[in-house]
């Protein structure tokens, strides 16, 4: 499965319980096919007590969220767009936006 979307991409979220939020990609997991959103799909996490000095409780954290679910926004015309691939002179291989039709 090729990966359209990369970290430090901006996407917008296309269901879900945060559909139409939008965030930047802190990473991506390949072999799941999922994508770590920053403030997108927040979880609840119960953490025991370790010690005195590192007390327990509820942490808030990113899930992953499925790549299917995202989708790039282009950063020449600001709006989600389908990506494709265009393979230039030299051979090596570029996203391009489906509707302006620039490199991102």
């Amino acid at each position: 499965m090729s990966l359209r979307i990369k970290k430090d991409d901006r996407v917008l979220v296309l269901s879900g319980k945060d559909k139409g939020a939008t965030g930047r990609v802190l990473y991506v997991i390949p072999s799941k096919g999922k994508a770590i959103v920053e403030n997108v799909n927040f979880v609840i996490q119960h953490k025991p007590s370790k010690n005195p000095q590192k007390p327990g409780g509820r942490m808030q954290r990113e899930a992953p969220i499925h790549l299917s679910k995202l989708m790039l926004i282009c950063s020449k015309c600001n709006r989600p767009t389908r990506v494709g691939t265009k393979i230039l002179p030299d051979g090596t291989k570029v996203r391009i936006c489906k509707r302006c039709n620039a490199e991102t």
